[in-house]
């Protein structure tokens, strides 16, 4: 079980944050709109989906219409509880979705998803329950299947940190600099917020038989407060950067959050 499951009540409340989360600011969007990016493509008609991580559905029902059925899973009941109540009130007969645990997937089989989406845990687990959950992660998917995992970057972060709170003094600072860069762990909230790097992620990754396909970035926390305070024509003017940033494996580590997109390799088994 994860170690974390109190702190995740608490930073999620009721749910109803996590359904606004991407409308909260451009940046908050930009993570959103390329992990939905770098995920196309990847789902067909026959596929059965399993997202860890499912919080109150936004990517269940985003790719609703490419899938022959999906499983939602997620640690926090409320959020559960509100995916539940937009499956029914959309009449999503082949969304469902249900409380569950990223280090203890038992409730399925092994093999039984072609693709699983692990969006959110990544950032709450330390590295030995990453261990745990990249195990059950690939243990549920098919040989040959499609595996995607969302992680959070300590350079980037950090970078972003240093240079949004380098005006006021606050970054960088010595405990900061233990925390994140030595422990992986967010320095507000050591206990909730954890960090790796894309070299990292990719050795937990290949350690449990998974063959990288793309590891890139989804947004960047060094232009947060810039592109949050542009004007929509200069933000337009932005976008071929953003374009550029999130194609190239070169600019993942000075992401705020990044996606790891692997396949199941048969030969590894």
């Amino acid at each position: 079980m994860a170690g974390n499951t109190y702190a995740m009540a608490a930073i999620y409340g009721d749910g109803t944050d996590e359904d606004k989360r991407h409308r909260r600011s451009r940046t908050s969007y930009l993570e959103y709109h390329y992990t939905a990016k770098h995920l196309e493509g990847l789902i067909s008609k026959h596929d059965r989906l399993l997202e860890v991580g499912c919080a109150t559905g936004y990517f269940g029902f985003h790719f609703a219409d490419q899938f022959r059925e999906y499983v939602g899973v997620d640690l926090h009941p409320p959020h559960i509880e509100r995916f539940r109540e937009k499956i029914e009130a959309h009449k999503m007969d082949h969304l469902s979705c249900r409380v569950g645990d990223a280090t203890d997937l038992g409730m399925f089989e092994e093999g039984s998803f072609d693709l699983v989406f692990c969006l959110g845990p990544m950032y709450h687990l330390p590295a030995r329950e990453r261990e745990t959950a990249f195990a059950e992660c690939a243990r549920v998917c098919k040989q040959d299947g499609i595996l995607a995992f969302a992680y959070m970057n300590r350079v980037g972060v950090y970078t972003g940190a240093c240079l949004l709170g380098g005006l006021d003094g606050h970054y960088p600072n010595a405990r900061a600099n233990q925390l994140i860069l030595e422990e992986n762990r967010d320095d507000a909230r050591p206990d909730s917020f954890f960090y790796t790097m894309p070299e990292e992620i990719e050795a937990v990754a290949a350690r449990h038989g998974l063959e990288k396909i793309k590891n890139l970035g989804t947004d960047f926390s060094i232009a947060m407060r810039l592109v949050d305070r542009m004007a929509d024509d200069r933000f337009e003017l932005m976008k071929p950067l953003y374009d550029q940033m999130t194609r190239y494996e070169s600019c993942t580590g000075m992401s705020n959050h990044a996606l790891l997109i692997c396949r199941k390799s048969v030969a590894s088994l």
